[in-house]
């Protein structure tokens, strides 16, 4: 997880904290292209108070969890049903639409070339990674837990790290979900159900790396 400060990487914080790719979008901060920068030079670059960032997105970080059941067996029926079936009905419908917003407008100076595939991907990863945690990690963690449930924790952390990068490949490809002036109907509801599917995802993440998994891990 990515400590707050002042010289936290931008697209670092971005893929951790929930709510924090708004924040930045707000503040016109590129969290993919020009992610690499601190808090601090975006701020500067931007005009923009460098305490006054780390206020927002610490009071997302306090109410990144918030709606999480406290008990193990229902915080996991609420990311079975708030996470796992989410993005697989909405990964339904974005992917042909993807390749319909591409296809119409491929030659368009700001077409998200490549964003197709990029979903693809992604739902290949989330689905793969998504039935391991359903038929292995879920079942042994509502039975109180295995001596050697850190393992599968393990790999599921690094997993994530793994869609974190298949995120960004799809912030590349639509500039930051930055719309061309003009957009159709159909590239604004691509772009809107993009913003709330990648930003669930992250939170979904957030969720079991820093609530769901440190229960079960050595030392917790």
């Amino acid at each position: 997880m990515t400590t707050l400060s002042p010289t936290a990487i931008v697209g670092d914080i971005a893929s951790d904290l929930p709510g924090a790719a708004e924040v930045f979008r707000r503040n016109g901060i590129s969290f993919c292209c020009g992610g690499k920068l601190t808090l601090a030079e975006a701020a500067e670059e931007h005009g923009l108070s460098t305490d006054t960032l780390l206020d927002d997105l610490r009071a997302l970080a306090e109410a990144a969890t918030k709606d999480a059941p406290d008990e193990t067996a229902p915080l996991i029926d609420y990311i079975l049903t708030r996470y796992h079936e989410t993005h697989r009905a909405e990964l339904d419908w974005l992917i042909p639409l993807a390749q319909k917003v591409e296809t119409v407008h491929g030659d368009h100076d700001e077409a998200p070339h490549g964003l197709t595939g990029a979903l693809i991907a992604l739902r290949d990863d989330l689905e793969s990674h998504m039935a391991k945690e359903e038929q292995v990690l879920f079942p042994l963690m509502r039975q109180g837990g295995h001596a050697m449930i850190t393992h599968p924790i393990a790999m599921m952390r690094h997993e994530h790290d793994v869609t974190t990068d298949l995120l960004r490949g799809v912030e590349h490809a639509t500039n930051g979900l930055s719309l061309p002036e003009g957009a159709c109907r159909s590239w604004t509801a691509l772009y809107t159900g993009l913003q709330k599917f990648t930003d669930d995802v992250v939170r979904h993440i957030h969720i079991e790396n820093a609530v769901l998994f440190p229960r079960f891990e050595t030392g917790n």
